[in-house]
């Protein structure tokens, strides 16, 4: 009689930016790249900064990941080749090898690999296809009834307890316990879900999150 595998109840969810990544921000990467292409225009980024203006407390940046004006009424057939090519050329060298050691670690022992972003999808599935991650949860934009963007992003938003919230839903569906799973992250935002794992790790910590880690008693490591 054959013998069906036991699904792994066991889940690593990795943070990208500055985690897998390090340094500054793939979409704002992606932002730049577009500029030089011509794509999207200094008007564009005047209409982020002014809304940016109008709903912040003066150190967060949380309003630009709910908003995507920059998009707005551009259409995925031309944004998501541009942002293949871009992440092929600019973004593949910049993986941390020792991010990639450790999900490779996870594989063999045939863990859950899940990314979970709030960077856009088409940045975010390319990556994930080259490193052989099948989850990933990422901002979603938002379509017109055309099909455009809307500069708008489907909720929720994978930040914060967004985030938290993702990753229970997807512990219940695959019958987890998250006392016995992983996550990594650098940043506040990745606080909730640390919280949620029996085996947090503070990655390249940012915005005082070294200082929460030493709060928490949490591991700090640096992947370059």
């Amino acid at each position: 009689m054959s013998q069906h595998p036991v699904p792994s109840k066991i889940a690593a969810f990795f943070d990208v930016d500055n985690t897998l990544v390090p340094g500054t921000a793939i979409e704002v990467r992606f932002f730049h790249y577009l500029r030089r292409q011509g794509i999207v225009g200094w008007m564009d980024a005047a209409r982020s900064l002014g809304y940016l203006l109008q709903h912040m407390p003066p150190v967060s940046l949380h309003p630009l990941r709910e908003r995507k004006l920059y998009l707005e009424g551009k259409r995925p057939e031309t944004i998501e080749p541009l942002a293949d090519a871009f992440v092929q050329r600019d973004i593949r060298p910049l993986v941390s090898r020792a991010a990639v050691a450790r999900m490779e670690e996870h594989q063999r022992s045939d863990h859950h690999v899940v990314f979970i972003t709030g960077c856009p999808e088409f940045l975010i599935a390319p990556l994930a296809k080259f490193l052989g991650v099948e989850t990933i949860f990422c901002a979603q934009p938002d379509l017109d009834e055309t099909g455009a963007y809307t500069g708008h992003l489907v909720l929720p938003v994978p930040y914060g307890e967004g985030k938290r919230l993702l990753v229970e839903e997807f512990a219940h569906e695959r019958g987890l316990n998250l006392k016995d799973c992983f996550a990594y992250g650098d940043s506040p935002g990745d606080v909730d879900i640390l919280l949620s794992v029996g085996h947090p790790l503070v990655v390249n910590p940012i915005r005082g999150m070294d200082r929460v880690a030493a709060r928490y008693h949490w591991p700090v490591v640096r992947w370059e």
